[in-house]
């Protein structure tokens, strides 16, 4: 049993960074991104690609130089996608925003059917996915899955420090309480959900990323990985980021759980706990805070 709670925990990591964007997405600007399952599998492909255009089998530190780099995209991406486009479909009726994130993420599968065909592909990182840390006789735990926790961690809580004690952060939390106040006292509300949105797209890249080193990625995968960041940031609460990682761990134990108890269990069992959740405390476990 301690051994399916570690492993809980330890993919929970990975889907707080699946959940992390959408966090804080719809926290600054009420917007549910239908297309972000698809947009970590793109990132997820652009490290693919960066990998193979480096000669394929990369060391761990090329892999990881790789990976940074594409982050100045994802940001620079989110910042123009939001500015541009997502900016005019914001408003007090939320099924614009639904639908042109849903034909996003129509675009981008077909995309990468197009440019990758339909195989499942992984990021070669030279053994590290495979590598362990023993704890004792009977309990080893992967080096990847404890550097991701350690990510989504530290992720967490930058974006909690970046709310609580910066001006950009304040600039969030304005615009996100009553956007009309916020523009008659000087801010520019597109520019900070742009802003917002550059930043959730950068940890979506991150979670691509360490997607495509721990398992393989094939362009149809989105809808799956949606659904888990979905799960993970209704069962901590909408908009707070360590409610997020709360409800990514509760998931990942809750489908250790299922899969420990019938293989084919492990997912079922991450949706009912969702399910109830939703029925009892449709908030969430951990409603949004400002501190």
């Amino acid at each position: 049993m301690l051994e399916t709670i570690v492993q809980g925990v330890l993919l929970g990591g990975l889907y707080t960074l699946f959940a992390l964007g959408q966090s804080l997405m719809f926290g600054v600007m009420r917007l549910t991104n239908t297309a972000q399952g698809d947009f970590i599998i793109l990132g997820a492909f652009a490290v693919i690609a960066g990998v193979s255009m480096s000669g394929g089998d990369a060391a761990p530190w090329l892999v990881a130089v790789i990976a940074l780099a594409v982050l100045p995209v994802a940001f620079a991406f989110g910042y123009a996608l939001q500015r541009y486009v997502l900016n005019g479909t914001l408003g007090k009726d939320p099924l614009p925003s639904l639908v042109v994130t849903f034909g996003l993420s129509i675009v981008i599968q077909n995309l990468l059917l197009e440019l990758f065909s339909a195989d499942p592909r992984s990021i070669e990182t030279g053994g590290l996915n495979t590598q362990g840390v023993a704890l004792g006789d009977s309990l080893s735990l992967g080096v990847l899955p404890l550097v991701v926790l350690a990510l989504a961690v530290a992720a967490t809580g930058a974006l909690q420090w970046l709310f609580a004690r910066t001006a950009l952060g304040r600039s969030f939390r304005a615009v996100s309480d009553d956007r009309e106040i916020a523009e008659l006292m000087g801010l520019n509300a597109k520019k900070v959900y742009a802003f917002a949105t550059a930043i959730a797209f950068v940890l979506i890249a991150i979670a691509g990323a360490l997607q495509g080193m721990r398992t393989t990625v094939s362009p149809s995968d989105g809808p799956l990985l949606l659904l888990f960041a979905f799960e993970a940031v209704i069962i901590g609460g909408m908009g707070s980021f360590w409610g997020t990682l709360a409800g990514a761990m509760i998931l990942g134990i809750t489908q250790q759980i299922g899969f420990r108890l019938d293989p084919g269990w492990g997912i079922w069992a991450g949706h009912i706990v969702f399910l109830v959740v939703l029925v009892l405390r449709p908030q969430g476990l951990f409603p949004k805070t400002r501190g």
